[in-house]
């Protein structure tokens, strides 16, 4: 059922019009005691459910009685952070998601259905998990909220995913990031129906049912001047509020190029990327726009680990990125990463598969760290003078020497692919 349905290309809401939509679909809801709602972490900050749950709170006050962000493996969020994107939301309130204890297993997709939809790729059961909060059925209203835009693990994120990933235990995360990465991540990004789609579907469909979740999602992209804009706001309690903004998400979120790039300079912002883990979406993000033999390049002031996870961070350190037929060989003789199947599909996702360089320029790492993941290096003040945001736009800019560079301010907001490679 569809609550509120609204958004275009040139679609911008203001807080105004989004309080009223978001208070209307409320209304429609009736009188509610206990409510739970699920954001995503700081590394959304830019979808807007900051804003959409400050409101929630406005409209429920303490029957808003639980705020679990959805970190998935991500670190907890600091008060600063909370603070910078919930404003005046009690932190009281605020709950830590485990993803290693305290789960609720709601079923199992069976390996054959898993099998089917990965053609084979892979043949596994994937448990669908959630956190023991939505599993002990204290709340009367379960509010989902966040953005839609391209994905590398699921083809475009959020609905489900923020549920079952963002608040899902180790194994259901490990084997649904593996599912995306051996199935083929080009094959899915920018697409809605994928084979990590339909296993999280399944679990709706068959094991979630008795949830009182409401999808609250937004589509966000940038205006005329540069600045972010909600272009869509769709709530409902079925996958057709997910399909709607996955469909406006591909006309606001997806730039499909004539010919691919020779050369991209992508940056991260220190506030929001502080490890290769959520930073490497300036790779997943602009891998199909990139010619063969393209240098990417990234700058990332504020990276200082590679995992977000510690026993994350220290695989990646061990493996690296190395490309898929060396990690699936990984996979088979080492224990560790088949326990970290998740870590796995990461190492896939980062590695340029030996067809683009791929230079960073971080902030605290340092040159030995970073090509022992087999990335290249470049000094974060000489290539930061040669790249200066503040001087380059979004898109296509000729540097006085006569370099061409295609930049990109922030990878999280859409996805880039050239017409031949994404139709591949």
């Amino acid at each position: 059922m569809m609550l509120f349905d609204r958004g275009s290309p040139k679609t911008a809401f203001s807080r105004e019009d989004v309080q009223r939509a978001l208070l209307s679909a409320l209304e429609k809801l009736g009188d509610k005691r206990r409510v739970l709602a699920i954001p995503p972490d700081f590394t959304r900050l830019h979808s807007q459910a900051g804003l959409l749950t400050q409101l929630i709170w406005q409209y429920y006050g303490e029957r808003l009685t639980d705020v679990l962000p959805a970190l998935g493996t991500h670190r907890p969020m600091s008060d600063n952070e909370i603070s910078a994107m919930f404003g005046r939301v009690p932190k009281e309130i605020f709950r830590i998601h485990d993803w290693r204890h305290g789960l609720t297993t709601l079923g199992e997709v069976p390996a054959e259905f898993v099998s089917e939809v990965s053609e084979g790729k892979v043949d596994y059961a994937v448990p669908i998990q959630v956190d023991k909060l939505l599993g002990r059925g204290r709340h009367d209203l379960i509010l989902s909220i966040g953005q839609i835009v391209p994905h590398e693990v699921i083809g475009m994120a959020g609905y489900n995913k923020n549920v079952f990933i963002g608040t899902g235990g180790s194994e259901s995360i490990d084997k649904t990031h593996f599912l995306g990465a051996a199935y083929g991540m080009e094959r899915m990004m920018g697409r809605a129906d994928t084979p990590v789609r339909k296993v999280l579907d399944y679990g709706s469909d068959h094991f979630a049912r008795h949830l009182p979740i409401v999808y609250i999602l937004t589509v966000v992209g940038k205006d005329e001047r540069g600045e972010l804009a909600i272009r869509g706001l769709y709530i409902g309690d079925d996958v057709e509020c997910f399909r709607r903004a996955a469909a406006l998400s591909l006309e606001v979120n997806f730039q499909m190029l004539d010919t691919p790039l020779r050369k991209a300079v992508v940056y991260l912002d220190p506030k929001e990327f502080k490890s290769t883990w959520l930073g490497n979406k300036s790779i997943y993000r602009t891998r199909m726009a990139l010619a063969d033999g393209a240098e990417l390049i990234v700058l990332a002031p504020g990276l200082a680990r590679f995992g977000e996870d510690d026993s994350i961070d220290r695989l990646i350190r061990k493996y690296g990125y190395v490309g898929t037929p060396r990690v699936l060989e990984l996979v088979g003789r080492n224990a560790d990463l088949r326990q970290s199947l998740s870590t796995a599909a990461h190492l896939i996702h980062g590695s340029s598969e030996g067809r683009f360089t791929i230079t960073y320029a971080p902030g605290q790492l340092t040159r030995a760290e970073i090509e022992s993941v087999h990335f290249a290096y470049a000094d974060p003040a000489e290539i930061m003078k040669r790249y200066n945001p503040e001087k380059l736009t979004d898109g296509f800019n000729i540097l006085p020497d006569g370099e061409e560079v295609f930049y990109i301010s922030n990878p999280a907001l859409g996805l880039w692919a050239c017409k031949e490679r994404f139709r591949s």
